[in-house]
């Protein structure tokens, strides 16, 4: 069957947009629904996935897990766009590359039903990244395929109802998928979002004979890449993206990091509690809100005074990313000093972050497909797509060097390896090397196994450590329960050594939890030989009326009836005190980059970014390609 292979001469909307646009909305419903619970996922749920706890992935390690899964998502649209361009075309190339999407899906809700979890959700994540990222350009770059002359005035505005409908999905989606994930469980969370996959192809193909198919450039498509306007207009938008790439490193954090950062935050807002992964809904209310307000008020007032060119728009944005970081670096310091602050302040954050999403991703994500010429609009679309990748490698870099080896599980897992076959390994007592590699000298680990995974772990100078915790939770005692101030602890801690004679420090991470850490061995802070204790305080917990909510979902959420399922008592490593509180030792296995530095170092970042950007921006001069 032949196709429509250009624009029609319209002065209105073109006929497929309106299936580009609902399949969209499906398409991200199932995106960041998948993706909204991910993090959480990976810290609380993988290991209990296969029939016994494992090893517990921590939040710097799912940190990287889920940016590096986001650059794989952004890289892959370099293959969909060569796809598209060279060989197939883009319709041909979304219909295609949408069912291994719905196959990644699948192979996520399938998790813990057979085989290894692990493996499972990698294979899942790679046909996601394969098909979200291979369709990423030519989605974007057919919109623009279905407009001409007489119609290219519109272009501006499908490109904003375009985002509309990417935050329509999402927010449905990231309010419902957490709500699946804490109740209903992994196989609910991930199977709905692959129905609403499945849902978009299909939509998708309804509109096959509505769409303008604009063929594949072969050829031509190469001598344009690199000769003439093609290869100009790369150079061109290269330094751009870089810039670019900076926002969405920290954009893309709102799923991971700033998620971890609302655990320790009182989420009451609006007369409901949420859950950890829900506030970035509010980053889709707020784009819905925010996109006609500039569209139609905020960008026409302004282009009276200034003219708002899309470099001026993203500079502006670049600036405004620096204040949301600065405030979730402030909101984080709170929590550092033992604060609960409520979630309206990371909401606030968001709205800072949400201003500057427009400003930013709408516009670059429109100048991308009008700078690039007719045979490369796919390629060119995947300059702005990198962009994303480059910004997700940069955070997954981070949070890999930042962390510190657990020096008590590497070694665990060797002593294991060592074992003669056979060997009961299940409940028993270890006794690890330490920092001279020999057992039975005064550097020794000993851990316990329970049920064949790690228990309780105990350290040199345990005694110690146990003294200054005791001193630490009876201060917090007096104070009602919240840990005293840091320097109030530290002129009591003097007297504690470890058996190295290195000092013994107590830092508040939030207002649950307090750490004391020493250098240990080598006597060098910020090594995997440091150790020390954790501190736990008890949780009250208010009993809530009943509310009509709650006969929507079962009595227990799905995460402690399968850890009742599956024998695994709540807490079981740690020993605790007569007043509640909990302790577990460490030796290594914490972070260089903690807390309120993790996000200045950031804000900084980004600051020097929106800087460099300016004179750029002055430079630079545009040229505008459309289809006809």
């Amino acid at each position: 069957m032949s196709y429509r292979t250009s624009p029609a001469d319209l002065e209105g909307l073109p006929p497929g947009v309106p299936h580009i646009i609902g399949n969209e909305a499906a398409e991200r419903f199932s995106f960041y629904g998948m993706k909204a619970v991910l993090a959480v996922f990976m810290v609380q749920y993988l290991h209990l996935m296969d029939g016994k706890s494992a090893g517990v992935m921590n939040q710097a390690e799912a940190t990287v897990n889920v940016h590096l899964f986001n650059s794989a998502v952004y890289l892959t649209p370099f293959l969909g766009a060569l796809l598209a361009d060279i060989f197939i075309g883009k319709y041909r190339t979304i219909i295609g590359l949408s069912i291994l999407y719905c196959a990644g899906h699948a192979a996520l809700a399938g998790m813990g039903v057979f085989g290894n979890s692990a493996s499972w959700m990698m294979a899942g994540l790679g046909l996601i990244a394969l098909g979200s990222g291979g369709i990423k350009p030519c989605v974007s770059a057919h919109v623009g395929d279905q407009f001409g002359t007489r119609n290219a005035h519109l272009l501006s505005k499908i490109f904003n109802w375009f985002y509309f409908s990417i935050n329509t999905g999402s927010f449905l989606s990231m309010l419902l998928t957490p709500w699946l994930l804490e109740w209903y469980g992994p196989h609910w969370a991930f199977g709905v979002p692959g129905v609403l996959m499945a849902l978009a192809t299909l939509v998708f193909w309804l509109g096959r004979n509505r769409f303008i198919h604009v063929p594949a450039g072969g050829m031509r498509f190469v001598r344009e890449l690199f000769r003439g306007d093609g290869l100009k207009a790369m150079l061109k938008l290269l330094p751009l993206y870089l810039f670019v790439a900076m926002f969405w490193a920290l954009f893309d954090q709102t799923g991971s990091t700033w998620i971890f950062q609302s655990l320790d935050m009182d989420r009451h807002f609006l007369g409901v509690e949420w859950l950890p992964s829900q506030i970035q809904s509010l980053n889709s209310v707020m784009v819905l809100t925010f996109i006609p307000i500039f569209a139609y008020v905020i960008y026409p007032l302004g282009d009276r005074v200034w003219k708002l060119t899309p470099l001026r728009k993203i500079g502006m944005g670049l600036f405004l990313m620096v204040g949301a970081f600065a405030l979730v670096a402030v909101i984080q310091q709170w929590i550092d000093g033992g604060a609960r602050p409520n979630i309206a302040w990371q909401i606030l954050a968001f709205a800072l972050l949400t201003v500057a999403e427009v400003m930013v991703s709408i516009v670059a994500l429109e100048y991308a497909y009008t700078q690039a010429p007719k045979t490369m609009k796919s390629l060119l679309m995947c300059f702005y797509l990198g962009s994303v990748a480059i910004g997700n490698f940069f955070v997954a870099g981070v949070n890999h060097f930042i962390q510190i080896p657990d020096t008590a599980a590497t070694q665990l897992k060797a002593a294991i390896k060592t074992m003669p076959p056979g060997e009961n390994k299940n409940d028993r007592t270890v006794v690890l090397p330490g920092f001279d590699g020999v057992c039975g000298t005064s550097d020794d680990l000993v851990q316990q196994l329970v049920d064949g995974m790690p228990g309780i772990l105990e350290i040199p100078g345990q005694q110690v450590f146990d003294k200054a915790a005791a001193l630490i939770e009876g201060l917090a005692e007096a104070r009602g329960g919240s840990f005293p101030e840091e320097s109030v602890v530290a002129a009591n801690l003097e007297a504690f050594r470890d058996p190295w004679g290195s000092p013994l420090h107590y830092q508040i991470l939030n207002s649950n939890r307090a750490r004391l850490i020493s250098a240990g061995p080598d006597r060098k802070p910020g090594t995997q030989w440091d150790i020390g204790l954790m501190i736990d305080r008890p949780q009250a917990t208010a009993a809530a009326e009943p509310s009509w909510s709650d006969r929507l979902h079962p009595a227990e959420p799905w995460l402690q009836r399968h850890q009742r399922a599956l024998g695994i008592p709540i807490e079981t490593t740690k020993p605790t005190d007569a007043a509640g509180f909990t302790r577990s030792a460490f030796s290594g296995g914490q972070t260089r980059l903690h807390g309120a530095e993790y996000f200045r170092f950031f804000t900084w970042l980004m600051l020097a970014t929106a800087v460099a950007f300016v004179p750029y921006s002055l430079l630079y001069r545009p040229k505008t390609y459309l289809q006809d």
